[in-house]
């Protein structure tokens, strides 16, 4: 009997790659599941935006961690300022999602409930961010060293260099989350998923997040009164009524004392009255709302010249800077940007690369060694106008100004789409307020 050999090795490699592939899937499906649960533990529900990441675990890992660390980790600026600096990134683009997720937790780490009020009722320190935020959020090509100066020489009320670089780290973080946000539709219901005991929302498996399945099953019952009474709330309610509730709550707490308040009045149900309180008006936070994007100016007599990447670029330059500055945010970042660059594409890597430089292209950043050409012949007209939307106006207070016409494959691919576009402006945001500081340092 002759046994062949070469057949059988065959077979045994073949079964052998697709345990080896199985298991690959099932190992991201997994860490999706734990990122997953790691969320629900966190805020006892799964936030939209990690939902609409889970389909891309990798991805979602290093973003968490960044945000994690610029929100909450050592850093030169308190608490409620990082988080208030999040409201008024979020506020220039009129997502109401950020606002009134970033002034529950606002008012969470210690914050000022009259701060909510508007700009007007801020120190000075935060106010003076309110140029620099609005500049980077629409047309970063214009900040420039005399903003740095400004903000770093305003007498008492200046910002040490350490606290202006986490705040440009945070402003443009927020600022292209917004994009994502936006392109995800998830600014569109700000009303949260429900919150349970164990922190899992009812009919939810958290597998399902890891095959892309993110949809709730509605709860066969009639609206709840807690339900009904979120829905009867007015999503722009005035602080007023929040700052008197919660001096009654202080009173009630120094009359009864601690242990018996946090008896009669669960966690999680104040962290949801929060949240629906501080569902403000994002106008709020908002000066000179007229101003944003304009098209690029590419003329020679034009003022603003194009930034050009061989000139000063995130590898070379932006890294090691932000990183000296702001202790290993550097590091965080850049991890995002490889990771998003890593990310498995249905497409060539020849149209992931034609998006990215089209989305720079918006906001004068150019390439020398690469053929624009390519973005005509790649990117089909309707895709075009989908990353020129979220990417630059993604305000859905507004009729947009580039009609979101583009439909992909699955669900998968437009969430890609939208993390290239959401890194893509970061990084662009990063590079012009980068360099501003780089000339402010040199000068």
């Amino acid at each position: 009997m002759i046994i062949c050999t070469k057949n059988m090795e065959y077979r045994l490699g073949t079964q052998c790659q697709f345990v080896q592939n199985q298991m690959m899937v099932n190992s991201e499906k997994e860490r999706a599941s734990l990122l997953c649960m790691k969320a629900l533990a966190n805020r006892g529900r799964l936030d939209t935006v990690s939902q609409q990441m889970a389909s891309h675990p990798q991805y979602l890992e290093s973003f968490l961690r960044t945000q994690h660390y610029i929100l909450y980790m050592d850093g030169p600026l308190p608490l409620k300022y990082r988080h208030y600096i999040a409201i008024m990134a979020a506020a220039r683009h009129h997502c109401r999602y950020l606002v009134s997720l970033h002034s529950a937790q606002f008012l969470r780490v210690g914050g000022d409930p009259l701060w909510l009020q508007g700009l007007e009722a801020v120190p000075p320190r935060l106010r003076h961010l309110d140029h620099i935020n609005k500049v980077l959020a629409h047309q970063p090509w214009l900040t420039a060293r005399s903003h740095i100066q400004a903000l770093l020489k305003t007498g008492e009320h200046c910002l040490s260099m350490a606290e202006l670089v986490q705040a440009v780290v945070l402003l443009a973080h927020c600022h292209s989350l917004c994009s994502f946000v936006f392109g995800s539709g998830s600014d569109s219901d700000s009303t949260p998923s429900p919150r349970v005991p164990h922190g899992t929302p009812p009919g939810y498996c958290l597998c399902d997040a890891a095959n892309g399945n993110t949809a709730f099953s509605s709860a066969p019952a009639g609206p709840t009164e807690k339900t009904q009474r979120r829905r009867s709330l007015d999503s722009s309610c005035e602080l007023a009524s929040h700052r008197e509730q919660m001096q009654k709550t202080q009173e009630e707490k120094e009359r009864k004392g601690d242990r018996l308040h946090s008896q009669t009045l669960p966690q999680a149900d104040v962290e949801d009255e929060e949240e629906m309180m501080c569902s403000a008006d994002p106008s709020r936070f908002v000066t000179d709302p007229e101003f944003g994007y304009q098209e690029f100016a590419r003329r020679e007599e034009d003022h603003f010249q194009v930034f050009r990447v061989q000139d000063y670029s995130w590898e070379d330059h932006g890294f090691s800077l932000v990183n000296r500055l702001y202790s290993d945010i550097g590091h965080l970042l850049d991890e995002r940007f490889r990771n998003v660059a890593s990310l498995p594409f249905p497409h060539s890597p020849d149209l992931k690369r034609a998006i990215w430089n089209y989305i720079h292209c918006f906001y004068g950043i150019r390439y020398d060694d690469y053929d624009y050409g390519e973005v005509n012949r790649l990117l089909e007209r309707g895709l075009k106008l989908y990353i020129k939307a979220v990417a630059c106006y993604p305000d859905s207070s507004k009729t947009p100004l580039c009609p979101l016409s583009w439909t992909p494959v699955n669900a998968s691919e437009k969430v890609h789409v939208n993390l290239l576009v959401m890194e893509a402006r970061l990084q662009a945001e990063l590079l012009y307020a980068l360099r501003a500081i780089t000339q402010y340092m040199i000068a």
